[in-house]
């Protein structure tokens, strides 16, 4: 498969703090994103077919919070946890319990589980720096009934894991003081200048009881994530259909379409096609070609509303003119969005083939806590990342993560 570097990134900055839809690449890199969304799922297909040649490694989203970094400065050597903020201009890093303790900013309620961290984390041998998603300290561990059955659960977001008590994974975990699922790995002389590789190895790192931890790698040792020759049949079919869409895509329409995206600031970006897109998914509506006639109105919205919070006719007569050239532009690209939309909805489709066959496998049990009780869910979902170029993409079922968003009852509602 060719690399693609070219298309697809982490972030400007080359940290793993934000990963993109696969079916969105399109609209951040063009006709480059298109054909390498087209080329990470054929690679899927070809690993879930069997096929050991697949430049794809596969890793496990995990629903934790908040983001958690550990490691070396290369400043001073000094073992550090960090939050996001680790990659500031002026890093601002725990590496003492004092530093907890007088930072204004962190949060009470997560003072103490830094403290472990700091304490626990600093144990493994990390000899450069890990990110991860802090998924439970050991007072986060409850006890539910579930089915008939006693598990052990965590929640730190809006997924609720949940372990059969009884089990040797459930008794890994109560007696760990910090649970933690490491993704990413850096390096680099100093923080600021460090690069993100997806994936952690930590095979290397040194056992400690106090913490239990994964490395997200996705693992289907039972062989039930496996497409059968007529699955593997049905998703070409499906990227077939998608080739063909590619191919009524003018390469420099597509360019003169996302400059104009690229010229919403300010309040205005909320009149791009991504804002669109997204409030399709939170009314559950499966993007069609046919939805590029909304779109027009969406952009009318927007400005409409922009429009009424002016007070002086001559700033909302200049809105206005604003207005009235976005609409003859989103005229223009009518029929270039519909062939954008129906690429876009075919790389959905077999993205949702391939998402449903790898749920087939799961580690843990994945549920959401409603008001009538526990309901299973999927996981969050899976990055899949180039060998060749290092970079990636999610794979996420952005349906069920909107429904469960809307309905699930979070960590911090309870």
């Amino acid at each position: 498969m060719q690399s693609l570097r070219t298309f697809l990134n982490e972030d400007a900055q080359g940290k793993n703090l934000h990963l993109e839809h696969i079916e969105d690449e399109i609209l951040n890199f063009g006709i480059g994103g298109a054909r390498g969304s087209i080329n990470f799922l054929r690679s899927l297909r070809d690993m879930l077919a069997g096929n050991a040649r697949s430049s794809i490694n596969m890793t496990v989203k995990w629903d934790g919070a908040p983001a958690i970094f550990a490691g070396i400065d290369p400043a001073d050597g000094k073992f550090f946890v960090a939050k996001k903020s680790v990659f500031n201009k002026t890093p601002l890093l725990y590496k003492s319990q004092a530093d907890i303790n007088s930072d204004p900013k962190l949060p009470q309620s997560l003072k103490p589980k830094f403290s472990v961290a700091l304490r626990e984390f600093s144990k493994l041998g990390i000899t450069n720096v890990l990110q991860g998603d802090l998924m439970f300290t050991s007072a986060d561990l409850e006890s539910d009934m579930i089915d008939g059955q006693r598990h052990t659960t965590f929640q730190p977001n809006t997924i609720v894991y949940a372990v059969p008590q009884g089990t040797p994974l459930d008794a890994k975990i109560k007696q760990a003081k910090i649970g933690v699922v490491w993704h990413t790995t850096y390096s680099g002389k100093s923080l600021p200048e460090m690069r993100a590789s997806f994936g952690a190895n930590i095979r290397n790192l040194r056992k400690n009881r106090n913490v239990w931890m994964d490395d997200a790698t996705y693992q289907d040792e039972s062989g039930t994530a496996t497409f059968t020759a007529t699955e593997t049949a049905s998703v070409t079919a499906v990227l077939s259909g998608v080739g063909r869409t590619f191919r009524t895509i003018d390469a420099y329409k597509l360019n003169s379409f996302l400059n104009y995206q690229a010229g919403f600031t300010g309040k205005m970006v909320g009149a791009s096609v991504k804002t669109y897109i997204n409030s399709l998914v939170r009314t559950q509506t499966s993007l069609k070609k046919s939805h590029a006639a909304g779109y027009k109105k969406h952009v009318a919205a927007k400005y409409d509303a922009e429009i009424a919070k002016l007070k002086t006719d001559k700033s909302k007569d200049a809105l206005t003119e604003k207005k009235k050239a976005a609409l003859e532009l989103a005229d223009d690209f009518n029929e270039l969005l519909g062939n954008i939309f129906e690429f876009m909805a075919g790389i959905v489709k077999a993205k949702s083939m391939i998402v449903d066959k790898l749920d087939k496998v799961k580690s843990i049990g994945t549920f959401i806590r409603t008001s009538n009780g526990f309901k299973v869910t999927n996981p969050e979902g899976y990055v899949a990342i180039d060998r060749v170029g290092g970079n990636a993409v999610k794979l996420v079922d952005r349906m069920e993560f909107s429904f469960n968003n809307f309905t699930a009852i979070k960590a911090w509602d309870r």
